[in-house]
């Protein structure tokens, strides 16, 4: 089954990018992508590129704080914040981009933490925390948003079944959310036993990591939104709330699509959710995302590889020889 699993999703993915392309294709037929898309890319002014990477910024460093906040959860102290840092920035940089990000993010991020003394069960304790945060943020958030406006859904009128798009479904979804929260929450002050829903479990956390995780979470997704929010035109700007409901709904799409780094899915759904902007505008505020969001992140992240694996084969040259030289001549 192990083996059937990890051959499906990334045909599930694959998929999904081909058939996002072929809608992107339709979407775009008949006008001159290329063209009008870097002229749109020439005419976003370099402070607005400037705030889109200050975005950038403030979602890498709230994900570096999911990390320290597993740790703290799991009682460890002795990592430094520079080390937490490097390792949350690369496992991202390299998930958001392979896609499956739970299983490659725990795969870098055993490489790194085992090396600071933490075991296999602590890591995959770790990457379960993360994700729950990453979870929570976007309950806690798409909960805020669809109770706010509810007729937000109704961009996507067309696209998906009515009943979906209504204000009434989209005010109830989030209502639940929130309700969702609140349980979580309550449960993590009241110290209460895991909830089990079949194999399905929720561990509350101390008060104390659920608090940061109210604030870490959503600042990630925040920043990710301001990226695209700064690089689209101000005329048809339907202003960063829309804009952040937006990139919730297609990024949480993206990732349950399996598609390395979300590849067309992301992009096909953020478009039609945004109908008052003309659509290659908005494409070229996608490719400001990618770029300043997956790119950069991830060649900065080879880079960073590449020198902790070195470090680390310095490391055990370095120690080889030392025990060579402590066990002295073979007698002769």
């Amino acid at each position: 089954m192990r083996k059937l699993a990890e051959f499906f999703w990334p045909v599930v993915g694959l998929a999904a990018v081909i058939g996002s392309f072929y809608l992107l294709y339709h979407e775009f037929q008949g006008e001159s992508v290329g063209t009008e898309v870097w002229a749109a890319l020439k005419a976003i002014p370099a402070s607005d590129y400037f705030f889109a990477a200050l975005s950038t910024l403030l979602a890498y460093a709230a994900l570096a704080w999911y990390d320290q906040i597993a740790l703290l959860h799991l009682g460890v102290r002795h990592i430094s914040w520079i080390f937490i840092s490097m390792c949350s920035f690369t496992t991202y940089a390299l998930s958001h981009n392979i896609g499956a990000s739970v299983f490659s993010g725990a795969m870098v991020r055993y490489r790194a933490y085992s090396s600071k003394g933490l075991t296999a069960t602590q890591v995959a304790a770790l990457v379960v925390l993360c994700s729950y945060t990453f979870a929570f943020g976007n309950v806690l958030l798409g909960g805020l948003l669809l109770t706010y406006d509810p007729t937000m859904m109704q961009r996507l009128s067309g696209f998906l079944p009515d009943v979906l798009t209504h204000p009434h479904t989209a005010r109830t979804v989030g209502l639940l959310c929130l309700g969702f929260v609140a349980v979580y929450m309550a449960g993590s002050l009241m110290h209460m036993k895991p909830f089990k829903f079949g194999k399905f479990e929720i561990l509350y956390p101390r008060p104390e990591i659920m608090v940061r995780q109210l604030f870490a979470a959503p600042a990630e997704l925040i920043g990710a939104a301001g990226i695209i929010y700064f690089a689209l035109p101000e005329q048809g700007n339907p202003g960063y709330i829309v804009v952040l409901g937006a990139f919730l709904l297609s990024f949480s799409a993206a990732l349950v699509s399996h598609a390395p780094g979300g590849l067309g899915v992301f992009e096909l759904l953020f478009i039609n959710l945004m109908p008052d902007v003309p659509r290659l505008q908005v494409l070229a505020a996608l490719l400001v995302w990618r770029l300043f969001y997956l790119i950069i992140p991830l060649l900065a992240a080879l880079v960073v590889v590449a020198l902790f694996e070195r470090r680390k084969l310095v490391e055990k040259l370095r120690a080889g020889a030392a025990g060579g030289a402590t066990e002295g001549p073979p007698p002769g």
